[in-house]
């Protein structure tokens, strides 16, 4: 259910991000910085109301104490990643339509599933093997869909 809700989320922040940035003079990369800060702004407040600051220390003191200093660095290290990976997003967002990338990230997740049950040999259930065969299927047939979509073009 979270990642039905997950997919949802991605889906729709895609399709409105797509017409915040359509007919302005505002890119993908600008658009990402805009939504962070205000993110932030917005969503601060919520965080500490509902958690406040001694949750905050506890859940930073429990890290710390489990991982060893190296938290930080891996905090720090995470932070810059996800960062890198969501400007990239935007900039690709601000060039392709929404579904099209939204079928790239599902190829991606893909990849990344078949590579995780390759290199670290993880079990497979049928029930899985059958979500990657139907998200490969349908990424096929969206990428033939688009290939006579550009034939009939030319014809005309």
């Amino acid at each position: 259910m979270g990642a039905m809700i997950s997919n949802l989320a991605f889906v729709f922040r895609n399709i409105f991000s797509k017409k915040g940035m359509k007919g302005k003079s505002v890119g993908g990369m600008n658009y990402y910085a805009c939504l962070s800060m205000m993110s932030l702004l917005i969503l601060t407040p919520f965080a500490i109301a509902v958690e406040g600051p001694k949750v905050w220390a506890l859940g930073w003191q429990n890290a710390v104490s489990q991982i060893g200093p190296n938290f930080i660095w891996w905090v720090v290290a995470q932070s810059v990643f996800y960062h890198l990976y969501n400007q990239v997003s935007y900039m690709s967002l601000n060039e392709i339509s929404p579904l099209t990338f939204s079928i790239g990230n599902t190829m991606k997740r893909i990849v990344v599933i078949v590579s995780s049950i390759i290199i670290f040999q993880n079990p497979i259930q049928p029930v899985n093997a059958l979500g990657a065969t139907i998200a490969i299927f349908g990424t096929f047939l969206y990428s033939q869909a688009k290939q006579l979509e550009k034939f009939g073009k030319k014809d005309e």
